[in-house]
């Protein structure tokens, strides 16, 4: 009994080990037998590109035991196996990847073509920021220069108010020393016209006396 399940453990073993995957050739279906000949019962038809699990070959027989994707068993000839798929499956596999690829061209020439959009885009927004930033550059300068120009012409506004003042003191000092001169001058000439008075009327009391003692003096001669 031991003996047994060792001999079966060892076929198991080499079994799994010379497992390889193989595909039916290009021949529209390859029948699947139930031993290695075409006396054998067939168990299936398999169709070209169906993928088999190889599990030994015969070379005197000419067939190879083969096990499908739901665990069924069964031999095919040998020569009706292939260690790739076959050429018409490659070529519809090698179609639909090409169709991938356009596909995916197609979409990558898409973004490509927004993302062009979007840089054109990108570059139009940046030469009007660029536009408008040397724009403010040039208007702050000039709002620099209006300040500056400002702060000179206050100073200088500044200066000419004082000076003003200075003037409109010197103004009233001389306008104050004028009224002064003409105060004076018109008292000088209140004072002369006054003397002169006097002196009339002192004349007008002297003269009289004079000449009447003259009268007096020739009428005693």
């Amino acid at each position: 009994m031991k003996r047994t399940i060792i001999f079966f453990l060892i076929c198991a073993a080499s079994t799994a080990a010379y497992a390889e995957t193989r595909y039916i050739t290009d021949r529209l279906e390859v029948t699947m037998r139930s031993g290695e000949s075409n006396q054998h019962k067939i168990l299936r038809m398999l169709g070209s590109g169906t993928a088999l699990e190889l599990l030994q070959t015969n070379p005197d027989s000419g067939y190879s035991q083969v096990r499908l994707a739901d665990g069924s068993q069964g031999w095919v000839i040998t020569r009706y196996l292939e260690q790739q798929r076959s050429a018409r499956e490659r070529l519809a596999t090698a179609e639909q990847q090409l169709a991938r690829i356009k596909s995916e061209n197609s979409a990558l020439n898409d973004k490509l073509a927004q993302f062009t959009k979007e840089n054109s885009e990108l570059k139009s927004t940046t030469n009007k920021l660029s536009a408008a930033n040397e724009k403010q550059s040039k208007e702050f300068t000039r709002v620099k220069n209006i300040s500056s120009n400002a702060l000179a012409l206050d100073s200088e506004n500044a200066t000419l108010r004082e000076q003003s003042r200075q003037l409109e003191r010197s103004h009233q000092a001389l306008q104050l020393e004028n009224d002064s001169l003409k105060d004076r001058s018109d008292r000088d000439w209140f004072i002369v016209g006054a003397g002169v008075i006097l002196l009339g009327m002192i004349l007008g009391l002297i003269i009289p006396k004079i000449r009447w003692r003259k009268k007096s003096d020739w009428s005693s001669l």
